[in-house]
């Protein structure tokens, strides 16, 4: 279970955020919707423990990693928590195979070349697995962006914007594709964005 409760963020007296409380348990999937300028990217990078609230608290299985040290967050979000941010962050001279190799190795899990192919292969690169990140088209770049943040098996998936840059048939593959695979998995999945073409897929929603 991931659970936010009193979450506050403030870069200066103008710009604070209040974000709402929410609790997702199991599998369940969860859409936040809001607009630009309403801090969904920082909502984001606080649920994954990349950018600490000044107030409140957010657990994931019970472990409070608001209260983390730095080394400990560190280690906490490596296990446990993949980001799918807007923009693909792979290494472009590496294959897709070694993107994902690198990424066990950079969150200090095992480095199993069966467990990344078989990924690969649910994702539909099967074919791509040697490919270059710059040689894939817009929708199979968006599909290994999942895979790299899936390979690692953590208990909570973020996503930023997946859709954003996706024609209408893209968009519902992408989707059902982070739905079946969080369920794949047994991981929470949680998607912030602005894009209202993904509210008929998800049962739980909030507004920002």
């Amino acid at each position: 279970m991931i659970t936010a409760k009193s979450i506050k963020y403030s870069y200066d007296p103008i710009n604070t955020f209040k974000f709402p409380d929410f609790s997702l348990d199991s599998t369940e999937g969860l859409l936040i919707l809001g607009d630009s300028g309403v801090g969904k990217t920082t909502f984001l990078n606080i649920l994954g423990g990349l950018l600490l609230p000044q107030s409140g608290l957010i657990t994931l299985n019970g472990t409070n990693y608001t209260d983390l040290s730095n080394k400990d967050l560190d280690k906490f979000r490596g296990k446990n928590i993949g980001i799918i941010f807007q923009s693909s962050y792979f290494i472009n001279n590496l294959n897709l195979k070694d993107n994902l190799l690198f990424s066990l190795f950079l969150s200090k899990n095992q480095q199993d070349e069966n467990v990344v192919i078989e990924l690969l292969n649910q994702v539909g690169l099967r074919d791509k697995i040697y490919s270059k990140p710059n040689d894939l088209s817009q929708g199979e770049k968006q599909r290994a962006s999942i895979a790299l943040a899936l390979v690692k098996k953590p208990n909570l998936i973020l996503a930023d914007e997946p859709t954003s840059s996706l024609d209408d048939n893209n968009c519902d593959l992408v989707v059902s594709l982070l739905k079946e695979q969080s369920q794949i998995n047994k991981c929470k999945l949680i998607i912030i964005t602005h894009d209202a073409r993904l509210k008929k897929h998800f049962k739980n929603s909030i507004k920002l």
